[in-house]
């Protein structure tokens, strides 16, 4: 007999995000071992600036190999160590981190909890905040994992915050309202609100006009916001990135209840490439709140040999500066790069600012305006032309035709492949190879997945 939790598939694996990440593992593209395999454009990752920490690295090979001056401190490290996490590397952190706002907000490091990766964080505070079949607002499209790290251990409920392309998927005060109101309605005792900021999967950082709107809506409804600003790091064109924390301290809202009610959650993942690493972090005024994270932390540690190494690379103030500006400069020649191959197909997206992937417009390559047909296209895109993109019903957008597309997990020669990948699609005249297997099984395998369903359901 094994557990509801373990037996229920309430995981979201399902999803459309999953299977085609499924997919690539079968096959996955290689220049030379397997060029006719799949592209990953699913994954954002950030592979454009490893070698800035690699030259890093190699000037400094104490941080690697564990030394302090030349001495050794495995033994120190390899000891058990309090879950608090090293004070070092907690201040090396908050200082990047309002490096990276323009340091126009401070940060405390008692006010932050070190977690294995934002996934771990965000989980946290829901178990922090809400208690299982409470809710969760959420502006469309997010994060297709979120279906998982939200809800799937902690029961909470997620009700999405419908955003369209009228106006760029902005929130605005009437969507926060309908969706407040729609939770009502369910009997769902709403939270707070979660935000990606910049937002996955858009590539655009929040306005001033958004921020408020939050703020205000907030204040009124007396509950939270959590802010996942993962991404705070890659904004490489204009408007800048404000944070939660720097729009509620420009109103003079610090000593107000919301002051206690605003989250921040933040990685290594994105803005130093370092996914592996699973560094992730809370940070919260809400002493209550980061005493129950930090204990439940315990679950999720960051290896003391990673504290180490980072608080090293951290502390070196040069180095980081000259990082970001050049992340940032690289991040804003490959979207140009990739943007420019799928307007040469006829495609456009919505125009960025961040990010490691672009929010790419398909709607007229749609047999019909239908999530069918939108999961019809993405099965074409997937099984014959070899590319793995995310349907922006996997990301719960209200419109169908849409597609999310990473572009700095890859290099650009295997960009260049995509993109003549893409411009294959487009143009059905043109001579291609299938480039992955059409097996029967396969082919019957997503066809039945397909009938099953027109559209992602709502989590």
């Amino acid at each position: 007999m094994l557990s509801k939790k373990a037996s229920c598939d309430s995981h979201g694996q399902d999803s459309s995000y999953f299977l085609g990440w499924q997919e690539y593992e079968k096959n996955p593209y290689d220049p030379v071992q397997n060029p006719n395999g799949i592209i990953q454009m699913g994954l954002a990752e950030n592979q454009l600036s490893f070698d800035l920490v690699e030259s890093w690295l190699a000037s400094n090979p104490d941080a690697l190999e564990l030394k302090r001056n030349g001495g050794s401190v495995f033994r120190e490290l390899a000891l058990f160590q309090d879950y608090h996490g090293f004070p070092a590397f907690k201040n090396e952190l908050v200082e990047f981190m309002a490096e990276m706002r323009g340091n126009r907000v401070k940060f405390d490091p008692n006010k932050l909890v070190l977690t294995a990766g934002s996934t771990s964080a965000n989980e946290t505070l829901m178990f922090c905040l809400a208690e299982p079949g409470e809710a969760f607002l959420l502006p469309t499209p997010y994060y297709p994992g979120f279906d998982r790290d939200l809800k799937w251990r902690t029961g909470v409920e997620i009700v999405p915050i419908q955003c369209t392309s009228e106006n760029g998927f902005k929130i605005t005060a009437p969507a926060l309202e309908e969706a407040y109101q729609r939770a009502q309605e369910f009997n769902l005792k709403v939270k707070g609100v979660l935000v990606t900021n910049p937002s996955n999967p858009l590539g655009t950082t929040m306005t001033t006009l958004e921020l408020n709107h939050l703020i205000d809506f907030a204040l009124a409804k007396e509950i939270h916001i959590i802010s996942d600003e993962i991404y705070s790091g890659t904004v490489f064109n204009s408007p800048d990135f404000v944070s939660i924390v720097e729009a509620v301290t420009e109103r003079n809202l610090e000593d107000t209840e919301l002051w206690n009610r605003v989250h921040i959650v933040y990685s290594l993942s994105k803005d130093l490439g370092l996914p592996g690493f699973r560094v992730g972090m809370i940070y919260s005024n809400n002493q209550t709140v980061v005493s129950a994270a930090t204990k439940m932390s315990s679950f999720g540690l960051v290896s003391s040999q990673t504290q180490y190494m980072l608080s090293q690379m951290l502390k070196d103030k040069k180095f980081r500066a000259n990082y970001l500006k050049e992340n940032q400069k690289r991040l804003r020649k490959r979207r140009q790069m990739f943007v420019c191959g799928l307007k040469g197909a006829g495609i456009r997206c919505l125009k960025s600012n961040a990010g490691l992937f672009c929010w790419v417009d398909m709607r007229h390559l749609l047999k019909s305006n239908t999530f069918k047909a939108e999961k019809e296209l993405w099965m074409k895109v997937v099984c014959e032309f070899g590319l793995n993109i995310s349907p922006g019903s996997s990301c719960h957008c209200s419109e169908p035709g849409w597609f999310r597309m990473c572009f700095a997990n890859m290099s650009e020669d295997t960009l260049e492949v995509a993109m003549q990948r893409v411009k294959a699609l487009v143009e059905p005249t043109m001579v291609h190879e299938s480039v992955v297997s059409k097996s029967t099984w396969l082919q019957t395998k997503w066809v039945f997945q397909l009938a099953s369903y027109d559209r992602e359901p709502d989590r």
